[in-house]
This record gives C-alpha cells, sequence and structure tokens, in this order.
C-alpha cells in the first residue's frame, strides 16, 4: 500500500466520524431555525462559547496523538497503556477548568454586548453541555489513541452510533410533540448532546474492554499515581496546543459574539456560513490527522525520508480537496444557504458570505496541515503566538474595527461596515498570512533539522 493511499484510507474514516460529529451542530442548527428565529440566534451565541472553550480543552488531549504514534512506530505497546492511563488526570484536569467556564459566561456574553432577551435561552443551554464536557473530553482521549495508533475505524462506529441517536433526540426534546411532549426549546440541544457524550463514552469502554485488538496494550492495568514527569511532558505539549486552537477557535467563535448585536438576521446568516466552514473544515482537519499520525509513526521507527513522503502526500491531498470544496460553494451557494432557511432576508446575507467562505476554507485547510505536521515536531509554541498574531490580532481585531468604524478605508469599497462579511473578510486574511508564516517553519522541521 502506498503512502498516499494509507493516508486516504485512514483520512476517510476519520472524515466520516468527524462528519457525524458535525451532523451533531448541523441537527441543532436545522432544527432550532424550524423552532424560531431567536433560537437560532441563541444557539450561534451558546455554540460559539462551548466550542470555544470545549475544543481548547480537547486540543491538549488532542495533542497527545503524537506521542502514541511514535511510541506505536517503535512497538513500545505496553508503554502506551502507562502513558494512556496518565492521559486520564489530563482529562480530570480540563474537565473541571470547562465546567468552571461554561457554568459561569455571564460576564462573557455581557462584555461582548448579547442581547438581553438572549442571554437567559444561552445560559440554561451552556449549564445542561457544562455536564456533558467529561464524558466529551473522556471520548476525545479514546479517538486521540485509536488515531494514534493508525485504528480510526473503532472511533468513527461510535461516533455514527452517536448520530444515530442524536438525530431523534434533538427533535423530539426541541420540537415536542403535539399534546404529548411539550417542546423544550434550545436546551433541548443540549440535553440531547448530554446524552449521546455518555452513551458515546460508554460505547467506547466496552470496545477497549472486549476487543482483542487492545489486549496488547494493557489498558486494564490498576491506574498509577500521577507521574509528575510525564504529566509535565503532556502538558508542556498540550497546553501550547491548546491554546493555539483555542487561539483559532475563538478567532473563529468570538465573530458569532461580536455580529450579535448586529441583529437577529446577521447572527442567523452567519451562524449558517459557520456551521459549513466548521462542516467543510473537516476534509483537511482529518487529512492531516491522518497524515501526523503516519509522521510521528515513521518518526518514531527513525525512517527519515518516510517521514518526508507522507508530509508531500499529505499536502498534496489537502491542496486539491480544499480546491475542490471551493468550487463547490461558488457553483451551489445559494442551493446550499436555501436547504438551511427560507427566509429571504437571512438568505441574501448567507449567500454574500459564502463568496468569502470559498476563500477563507483554502486557507484554512494549509494552516491546518501545518500546525498538525508541526506538533509531530514537537513544535507548538511558535503557532501559537502566530495565530495570536495573525488570528486575533489581524483577523478578529481587524474585522472588529473595521465594521464598527473604528478604522476607516473609505477607497477600499468591498469593505464592509456594521456587517458580518467584514469579519470573515479580515479573517481569511488572517489564515493566509498564518500559512506564509507556518509553511517555512515546516520546511525547516522535515528538511533541515532531519538531516
Amino acid at each position: 500500500m502506498t503512502e498516499r493511499i494509507h493516508i486516504l484510507r485512514n483520512a476517510g474514516t476519520i472524515l466520516v466520524g468527524q462528519l457525524a460529529v458535525m451532523a451533531f451542530g448541523i441537527t441543532d442548527t436545522i432544527v432550532a431555525a424550524h423552532y424560531a428565529d431567536t433560537a437560532l440566534a441563541a444557539l450561534s451565541v451558546g455554540s460559539a462559547t462551548y466550542i470555544s472553550v470545549h475544543v481548547a480543552l480537547m486540543g491538549i488531549v488532542q495533542a497527545l496523538l503524537p506521542i502514541w504514534a511514535e511510541l506505536q512506530g517503535a512497538k513500545k505497546y505496553t508503554a502506551i497503556g502507562q502513558s494512556v492511563r496518565q492521559a486520564l488526570y489530563i482529562v480530570l484536569l480540563t474537565s473541571a477548568v470547562g465546567m468552571v467556564i461554561l457554568l459561569n459566561p455571564a460576564t462573557l456574553l455581557n462584555w461582548a454586548q448579547v442581547p438581553q432577551h438572549l442571554q437567559a435561552e444561552i445560559h440554561d443551554y451552556l449549564t445542561v453541555v457544562a455536564f456533558g464536557l467529561p464524558a466529551s473530553l473522556l471520548f476525545r482521549l479514546f479517538g486521540t489513541l485509536n488515531q494514534g495508533l493508525g485504528r480510526p475505524r473503532s472511533v468513527t462506529l461510535v461516533q455514527v452510533f452517536g448520530l444515530i441517536c442524536k438525530i431523534p433526540l434533538s427533535i423530539l426534546l426541541v420540537l415536542g410533540i403535539p399534546d404529548i411532549f411539550d417542546p423544550m426549546g434550545l436546551v433541548g440541544c443540549a440535553w440531547a448532546t448530554l446524552v449521546v457524550n455518555f452513551a458515546m463514552v460508554a460505547f467506547a469502554i466496552l470496545l477497549i474492554r472486549f476487543q482483542n485488538f487492545y489486549k496488547p496494550y494493557a489498558f486494564w492495568r490498576a491506574l498509577e499515581a500521577p507521574n509528575f514527569s510525564v504529566l509535565m511532558q503532556f502538558l508542556k505539549l498540550g497546553i501550547p496546543s491548546g491554546l493555539a486552537i483555542g487561539v483559532e477557535v475563538t478567532s473563529f467563535t468570538l465573530m458569532a459574539l461580536f455580529i450579535a448585536r448586529q441583529g437577529v438576521i446577521a447572527s442567523a446568516s452567519h451562524q449558517i456560513t459557520a456551521s459549513l466552514a466548521a462542516l467543510l473544515y473537516m476534509v483537511p482537519l482529518s487529512l492531516s490527522i491522518a497524515c501526523s499520525a503516519r509522521v510521528s509513526y515513521w518518526l518514531g521507527a527513525n525512517r527519515i525520508q518516510n517521514v518526508r513522503k507522507a508530509l508531500r502526500d499529505g499536502l498534496t491531498l489537502v491542496i486539491i480537496s480544499a480546491s475542490f470544496l471551493s468550487l463547490i460553494l461558488i457553483f451551489f451557494q445559494r442551493d446550499v444557504v436555501l436547504f438551511y432557511t427560507q427566509s429571504p432576508a437571512i438568505t441574501e446575507l448567507a449567500v454574500a458570505l459564502i463568496y468569502w467562505l470559498a476563500c477563507y476554507q483554502i486557507a484554512d485547510a494549509l494552516q491546518v496541515f501545518c500546525v498538525f505536521a508541526l506538533r509531530c515536531y514537537k513544535v507548538t509554541v511558535f503557532p501559537l503566538f502566530t495565530y495570536a498574531f495573525t488570528l486575533w490580532g489581524v483577523g478578529l481585531a481587524g474585522g472588529y474595527a473595521v465594521s464598527y468604524g473604528l478604522w476607516t478605508f473609505e477607497n477600499i469599497v468591498w469593505l464592509h461596515t456594521n456587517s458580518p462579511i467584514t469579519f470573515w473578510q479580515t479573517s481569511t486574511f488572517a489564515l493566509l498570512l498564518t500559512v506564509l508564516i507556518l509553511f517555512p517553519a515546516l520546511w525547516i522541521c522535515a528538511y533541515r533539522k532531519a538531516d
């Protein structure tokens, strides 16, 4: 099997699972939109807040993939079991931090000037999903482990099972059944998510306990006391990675908070575009995960030429897939938007945003590949500072300044004021700048440091 086929096969399996998870959010968006426009606007802010916290913490766990992939390449199987048991302490810590933040969102919502009539609904939503956070992070540990071992199929199986449960449960809880079950509104989405997260963890535990594949790793030995040298190694790799992902995601999700003050139409159209962006992101993310697992595996086996080939093949696949998806967006932008909403005002604004999304997702695909590949070489702090400068400084702050009149560019007619379009314009430019900074760093790691 060629390196490219190996990456593509694993990436395809990962993608199916990632799309199943993304379908959770798409389901909530569609169901909330059918319930009420205000529910969709509240979901835009509530999901943005949850994702900002959840993905940053998830990034700490996901950053452990190169460690386990290298150990797999070196055929140190029982060491992987010991490492995973130590990682349970990381899950415990990140869960506690995340729950504290999600259960106390008032300061953030007031700072972002989210309308008061939406805040109560958002608070209820975040309270419920906070209690599902530990299960979600524990399942991310299971997913990262299997991706590192080159066995993503088990993860995908559980994620598809979760989607099968999520769709009818969200519809039932949000919309209710006439004369039988009263609708819960937006908070029904949160309850559905919580139930599904715990069900997925239970399924994952059963797989690890009874499948023969996992026996050589001896996962079920007694839990050792915290090994602080190992935990510090995890945190040294995971915290910068988690913070970098936090910067990346908040640069994306804070747009929802800033756009919320522009009204329901702006928030709803942005939510549709953001949902599409997150969906498209799953393709380069899956390729990057599969490629990074393969790169780390060959690093553990000390096969440098195989490492470089995996990088080249992964980058080629990312470029081809991103270009194809952009063309699809451009040719079918209105049809895609009408799948989400029938509101004429929301449709027109969302269609305008799709053109910028086509450019945004190409740059997004390239930068995520660079970040995951750099993580294989334990380079995590440099991407963090790069993200802070480009995504926060250029993309988010620049979009805020232009949209709300702090900066004026009268000669640049395509820049909009008081519009979500501005945020997508500046964020696209920020991602392009990120690629220009990170790609040379990756080249140095792959072709100079390894010689």
